[in-house]
């Protein structure tokens, strides 16, 4: 098999190749395609089809999270690679050549994956309620050794409101480290940095400039050392990223229509999913519907077929045209159009939104909440408040980081539905010719392995 090496750009597309320039160089000796939006348009739910060659429908990973009925719990950005039900390339591959090894950094549900070295973002948290920057990697002594050459792993420069290129130069840097020590046959690396600025603020080359410069400076680091080793990277995203301008609040619509159940503990309000006839897990520019009471099936599909803003509401046979029907999905799921995106938001006053509410707990939210890449624009002291938190933690103290707004508006970018523009389309860039011009996210898992194979 030949060495193989896939670099995922997060939110890559078309519409930014003319910002990119190494990697529109890259791409001009080499072959583009486009890849149709698939439905979930989301990094667990992509990355999973990408490593499986299936659908939602096989692997299970209807989004990023889901409300497992079970425990009757919503669950986002678990790590356990056993949640994905379809084997994975390198299952195929070391069956082919038992020589073969696997390399996945920081591709998602990488924990106790089938490979031979991974590294995942993994903090440690302490009794004493601190949340401590740290990595997961097998071998365990990988950690000790990337840790000892790069420093921690930059959790808090990975998401939220000082999130940056140090984490995604940390994963590049870290993967180079890992092929020197191990050299593995198929390297997977995850860049998650566009990520932030083009929710932040849209498709904005002038405001956007910074972050598209360092993220085409770290491909050409990485590109450079792997053609070293006579390795062409394959470079691909899996979902491109379009101007949003309307939030919509679908379980603030369930509670007023009197499906909502809350529990109000120190006097702010929690979502009772369990308790709730109906609820929305909103992701992105999707939404899961769970009816917890069949008789309000019909009301619920009619309110949510109102509400401006919902493109779609897919039924059973619309989970199945869409290949989303899986047990893990919504009994109905709600589909934005391209100018809006779902919150979580399920309070109707600030002053009793849960404490979670105001930091970065991408755990306990109900839902995806892009909003906490950004501090309190309204509070022109929150950058000293926030600078007297830190100060409490390092002395020992407990602290509170409750510095991100609840200005959902703020948002100016989003994914998640089936966008129609291909200059918007997730692009796949092949060292080796492609058939199509235009690829199913199922046909990228071809792709990999007509590279790995030389076939």
């Amino acid at each position: 098999m030949r060495k193989t090496v896939v670099i995922d750009v997060v939110g890559l597309s078309s519409s930014l190749l003319e910002h990119l320039p190494f990697i529109k160089a890259y791409t001009a000796q080499r072959h583009l395609a486009t890849v149709t939006p698939m439905l979930p348009a989301l990094t667990t739910s992509v990355q999973s089809t990408y490593l499986t060659g299936e659908w939602p429908s096989e692997h299970g990973v209807v989004g990023n999270g889901w409300y497992d009925r079970t425990d009757a719990e919503i669950k986002f950005w678990k790590q356990s690679n056993r949640l994905v039900d379809a084997p994975k390339i390198w299952d195929r591959a070391r069956k082919l050549d038992p020589s073969f090894t696997c390399s996945q950094m920081c591709w998602w549900y990488n924990m106790y994956a089938n490979v031979d070295y991974s590294l995942t973002p993994r903090p440690n948290y302490l009794s004493d309620g601190r949340k401590v920057p740290d990595c997961y990697t097998s071998p365990s002594s990988l950690r000790d050794y990337l840790t000892e050459q790069l420093g921690k792993f930059p959790l808090f420069n990975y998401w939220g409101p000082t999130a940056s290129i140090k984490s995604s130069q940390w994963i590049a840097d870290a993967s180079i480290l890992t092929d020197k020590l191990y050299d593995p046959t198929l390297t997977f690396i995850y860049l998650p940095h566009l990520d932030y600025c083009l929710q932040k603020f849209g498709q904005d080359p002038v405001k956007n400039a910074k972050e598209l410069s360092e993220i085409d400076g770290v491909v050409k680091q990485l590109v450079t050392y792997y053609q070293q080793k006579n390795c062409d990277p394959i470079i691909l995203s899996e979902y491109g990223i379009t101007n949003v301008n309307n939030p919509i609040h679908l379980n603030r619509l369930l509670r007023e229509a009197g499906l909502l159940t809350l529990r109000v503990e120190n006097g702010l309000e929690l979502l009772d999913a369990g308790a709730s006839k109906a609820f929305a897990v909103a992701d992105h520019q999707i939404a899961h519907i769970y009816i917890n009471d069949p008789s309000c099936y019909k009301k619920v599909r009619a309110l949510l077929e109102s509400v401006p803003g919902v493109d779609q509401v897919l039924d059973r046979e619309g989970k199945r045209e869409n290949n989303l029907h899986h047990g893990r999905s919504g009994d109905l799921i709600a589909v934005a159009d391209a100018d809006s995106w779902f919150t979580y938001y399920y309070w109707l006053d600030d002053a009793k939104a849960p404490d979670f509410a105001r930091i970065v707990d991408i755990f306990r939210k109900p839902g995806y909440d892009p909003v906490e890449m950004f501090m309190n624009p309204a509070d022109p002291f929150i950058k000293l408040k926030a600078a007297g938190k830190l100060l409490k933690k390092k002395l020992g103290f407990r602290y509170l980081m409750n510095v991100i707004p609840l200005d959902a508006t703020l948002i100016k970018g989003s994914h998640g539905r089936l966008e129609e523009n291909p200059a918007f389309h997730p692009v796949v860039i092949s060292p080796e010719p492609i058939t199509k011009t235009q690829l199913q996210a199922t046909d990228v898992y071809g792709v990999i392995w007509n590279q790995l194979t030389g076939k």
